[in-house]
């Protein structure tokens, strides 16, 4: 499969939801054509010398749920992520948009998440409360599914995108989980000290 690629500083992972602000020509074009060849986005990585990123090479083929066209030539896009995906491939358009050949990942399988597992959905749940705009892109969140809620929290924390590449990279969600358990207790429990 073919894809117009997107780099990013952030992520979007399936069934997760990213509005955008296009402005850059290749990229309305990107929009404009993709129903024809679809689109993905990856993550950018650090920096290197020179100020130059990585392109991480696991991304997710994405779709447009919602655009719409601003006076000032903005172009404002809502995108849904669909499945994972890993570069084979690459190659650069001459106004410099990236060309991939991916092959689809195994979709993580969905599950309940265990009781002792719940403090991710509560967590989650109160950062959803705290960012109206951002819960308001999930009219029906998916509580109790150990998937949806991993993806979600690894859309929203804050780490460093190769640590965020290491955890998407895998066949399952598992890892995923436990380090955002992790994360999570440790969390609470220096909160509960204070």
């Amino acid at each position: 499969m073919q894809l117009a690629i997107f780099p990013l500083r952030i992520n979007i992972l399936p069934d997760g939801v990213l509005p955008l602000c296009i402005f850059e020509p290749r990229y309305v074009r990107m929009i404009a054509e993709s129903s024809r060849r679809g689109m993905g986005l990856c993550l950018l990585g650090k920096a290197l010398d020179g100020g130059f990123s990585l392109l991480l090479t696991v991304g997710t083929r994405i779709e447009i749920i919602d655009f719409d066209q601003l006076t000032n030539g903005l172009l404002t896009v809502t995108m849904k992520g669909v499945e994972r995906f890993r570069i084979h491939s690459m190659e650069v358009e001459p106004d410099g948009l990236l060309c991939a050949e991916v092959q689809v990942l195994p979709e993580w399988q969905h599950a309940p998440l265990q009781p002792e597992q719940h403090i991710l959905a509560e967590k989650l749940g109160q950062l959803f409360h705290e960012h109206p705009n951002y819960a308001a892109y999930y009219p029906t969140p998916h509580w109790a599914d150990a998937c949806w809620v991993v993806q979600r929290w690894l859309e929203v924390l804050p780490l460093e995108a190769e640590e965020k590449f290491n955890l998407m990279v895998s066949n399952d969600y598992h890892d995923a989980l436990h380090f955002l358990l992790q994360a999570v207790q440790e969390e609470d429990a220096a909160v509960r000290q204070h």
